[in-house]
């Protein structure tokens, strides 16, 4: 999905049977990126659909979300499962140091188990459980929080910056440029943080938020 979006390819998507959007989650929901590609993409023989979204904390109400976008698209919505992995949202939030990391992803592995189990059988997910700021986060939070925080510009590159072009390749919005053989930023950044979390020199920041801080990235 990711090379889709990366070319705003929108073309028909013939997936037969059963579908599943292994997402992460941005302001308590899905991407809108990906919502936006999900919502503009035509899919054929689809026959249910869920979502596993990761998450440095929880993901509020997405599930309701979810559902709206899956009744618009005509699909047959069957849940969505929260799944906890390290926190590697820099720009805002302290991230775990590698082996506190790996502990998460392993306490991760029986949840992971169960949504598979699920999905092979064809039930739906569980319901989750609700609180109004669980509701509060991913409406009006989500709402201010793009056009507040979600920009490019505190972006920079230091001299350990080698130029390799790794940053522009991972880019799902083709917003980064290599000049000069260093990274430039446009106006059109998700936050996905991939520039700078894989960056193999340690040689991208987001203004002083991200000093210090160890890059947690995973393939």
């Amino acid at each position: 999905m990711n090379t889709l979006i990366r070319n705003n390819d929108h073309s028909l998507q013939n997936i037969r049977g059963t579908l599943v959007f292994v997402v992460p989650t941005y302001a308590w929901r899905i991407p809108r990126i990906v919502e936006e590609w999900i919502r503009l993409t035509a899919f054929k023989d689809v026959e249910e659909v869920y979502f596993v979204m990761d998450c440095g904390g929880n993901i509020g109400n997405a599930g309701y979300y979810n559902r709206k976008l899956c009744e618009k698209k005509g699909f047959n919505y069957r849940g969505t499962m929260e799944i906890i992995m390290p926190e590697n949202y820099l720009a805002m939030f302290n991230t775990p140091e590698d082996d506190e990391a790996k502990k998460i992803v392993k306490q991760a592995d029986p949840i992971i188990k169960e949504a598979v189990s699920y999905i092979h059988q064809h039930l739906p997910f569980p319901g989750m459980s609700l609180q109004l700021k669980d509701k509060f986060q991913s409406s009006i939070v989500n709402t201010v929080f793009y056009p507040l925080f979600v920009k490019a510009d505190a972006f920079y590159s230091t001299d350990e910056c080698i130029g390799c072009g790794l940053c522009e390749k991972l880019c799902p919005l083709k917003n980064i440029q290599i000049k000069d053989h260093r990274p430039v930023w446009g106006k059109e950044c998700t936050h996905c943080m991939a520039c700078i979390a894989k960056c193999p020199k340690k040689a991208i920041e987001y203004g002083k938020k991200s000093r210090g801080k160890n890059r947690y990235y995973i393939d």
